[in-house]
């Protein structure tokens, strides 16, 4: 049976907390909050914990660049042990030109092996009170040496989901990763074509299961009496997912070059109300739950289907806040337990 949770990504801490500790109180069971060029995800999760007894807490995504693994590390564990147990690191890259110009990463080539890297490391951090990590790799080095009693961490391991898109990332969870966080714009063809082929790949190669990965989605969703409205929120926001060039070919995976193609050249122009025209209802419907409350839990049941864990996602792009506020309460209140 799939879980449902609530994925925050807009407003203010105190916006992130309320919404969270809102889902607790609806049954929801897990909250999720990730990071951008004005939003931080440790201290996000960190409030969403402190104020929450019940509700899994999770960052989708922390980003894996511009923090060095015992930071990282400890961040985590500290997170674990506020929510007692309740933490999933969810960890990405980002774009190279995310890495580069957001994070001042000298070395972007690799992310999928910077990935497979870090994860063994960080566990290994985990366990500084069983004696000194030592590591000299392509993108990390350390050499730490308890020099005091460590503490044992609250829990032997944390849970680890990573990221991925492109067949080579998505691979990184099949090697290392305890889950893989699917983009919003999957599609049942590219989780089918590619992506559930590489966790078995990647699997395979450490000598792991696929079944030992699951699955955590991202459900666009839109409620509103206005059917047409709810649309084109939704489709605001899967137009400006798949703006960037780099998705091109992971649309056409999934058939949908053509709308891409428009989406992308809109994007260029700054147009976007052509942004919004250019996505397809066939789009819509692999992407996004949207329109009145009894559409979208239909909608949502068809599509969470695909996950282990499905998390709800507000738009956002071209919205007001006090809509994106709106929206989210509605999303809470229809799927209130």
């Amino acid at each position: 049976m799939t879980t449902r949770g609530i994925t925050v990504l807009a407003g203010g801490l105190k916006d992130t907390r309320d919404i969270t500790v809102r889902a607790e109180q609806a049954g929801f069971d897990g909250a999720w909050s990730g990071e951008f060029l004005n939003r931080s995800a440790v201290v996000s999760v960190a409030a969403m914990a402190a104020a929450t007894t019940r509700i899994g807490v999770g960052s989708a995504i922390a980003y894996a660049v511009g923090r060095s693994p015992l930071v990282l590390a400890n961040d985590a564990r500290f997170l674990d042990e506020m929510s007692e147990g309740r933490f999933t690191l969810g960890l990405g890259t980002g774009t190279r030109g995310m890495m580069v110009g957001w994070h001042g990463v000298t070395d972007p080539d690799g992310p999928a092996s910077r990935m497979e890297e870090l994860i063994p490391l960080l566990r290994r951090l985990w366990q500084l009170h069983e004696g000194p990590v030592v590591h000299e790799g392509r993108f990390y080095s350390c050499n730490i040496t308890p020099t005091a009693d460590i503490e044992p961490p609250l829990r032997p391991e944390i849970p680890i989901y990573t990221a991925g898109v492109n067949a080579r990332m998505i691979e990184v969870a099949g090697r290392v990763s305890n889950g893989l966080i699917c983009h919003p714009t999957i599609t049942d063809q590219y989780l089918g074509d590619v992506a559930r082929p590489a966790i078995e790949r990647g699997a395979e190669k450490t000598g792991r299961s696929a079944s030992d990965v699951a699955l955590k989605g991202v459900i666009i969703t839109a409620i509103a009496d206005s059917v047409e409205q709810a649309r084109r929120e939704a489709a605001a926001q899967i137009a400006f997912y798949v703006a960037p060039k780099a998705y091109g070919t992971v649309m056409e995976a999934s058939g949908f070059g053509a709308e891409t193609a428009e989406i992308q050249a809109a994007f260029r122009a700054k147009d976007h109300d052509a942004m919004v025209d250019a996505v397809s209802d066939a789009m819509l419907a692999e992407m996004a739950a949207y329109g009145t409350t009894d559409d979208v839990r239909e909608q949502v049941e068809r599509l969470e289907k695909r996950y282990d864990h499905a998390a709800l996602y507000s738009p956002s792009f071209t919205l007001s806040a006090e809509r994106v506020a709106e929206n989210t309460t509605a999303i809470i209140e229809t799927f209130a337990r």
